[in-house]
């Protein structure tokens, strides 16, 4: 007699295990990534503060146009100008404080090149105000 030989099934199962460690990882990678993408953009708005003050007189102040014009003490001034000639007008002074006074619309790009100056000229104090915020002078 022949007998039959039972075939064994053999049950064979992929191991997903691997797979979802990757999505998860991938998932996570992406994540933080777009996280950084969405930091680096820089949204500047510089409205006017409700509860504002009139700053002091005694500040060297530096005007911007909303053209982007730079005026010092009422005469236009080029930007590269502006370092050396706030130098001569801090000498003298004991606070050396020079007060950026710009409108809203002034690219930030002037602004920091104008805060950048007065820095290299020596003043110890530079602040950034609005026309509003400054006051008439």
């Amino acid at each position: 007699m022949l007998r039959r030989r039972e075939k064994k099934m053999v049950e064979s199962s992929v191991d997903l295990t691997p797979m979802i460690d990757m999505t998860f990882i991938l998932l996570i990678f992406f994540m933080v990534s777009t996280t950084f993408v969405k930091d680096m953009k820089i949204d500047i708005n510089r409205p006017g503060a409700k509860t504002q003050t009139v700053s002091s007189t005694k500040a060297v102040r530096v005007y911007i146009s909303k053209v982007g014009e730079v005026f010092l003490e009422g005469e236009s001034v080029r930007v590269w100008a502006l370092q050396g000639r706030l130098r001569d007008l801090l000498k003298g002074m004991t606070g050396k404080s020079v007060l950026v006074v710009t409108d809203e619309v002034v690219p930030a790009g002037r602004l920091v090149e104008v805060v950048d100056q007065a820095r290299l000229s020596g003043a110890e104090d530079v602040g950034v105000a609005t026309v509003t915020e400054a006051g008439e002078g």
